[in-house]
């Protein structure tokens, strides 16, 4: 049994206790509800199948966007509106 500094109890269970207790049973907090993803929309699956390749990437790093809205606007998702 051990003590708790903060609010004084005595005769708490101690660590190798409390794992001799609930040996087996997994202690989880409840599951909280996932909300469904969204779809991605034409223009997001263009830059994120397209973000690394090297025509779009300035020295910097950085997407070069301009560029890329362009190349979008040539492709058939990019057309359709």
């Amino acid at each position: 049994m051990g003590y708790c500094p903060n609010c004084g109890v005595e005769n708490l269970p101690s660590s190798e206790e409390i794992q001799r207790r609930y040996r087996g049973s997994i202690i989880t907090a409840p599951k909280l509800r996932q909300k469904p993803k969204r779809k991605l929309s034409a223009w997001n699956k263009y830059v994120k199948a397209n973000s690394n390749k090297p025509r779009f990437r300035l020295r910097s790093g950085k997407l070069n966007l301009k560029k890329m809205g362009v190349a979008f606007r040539k492709t058939p998702a990019g057309r359709k509106k």
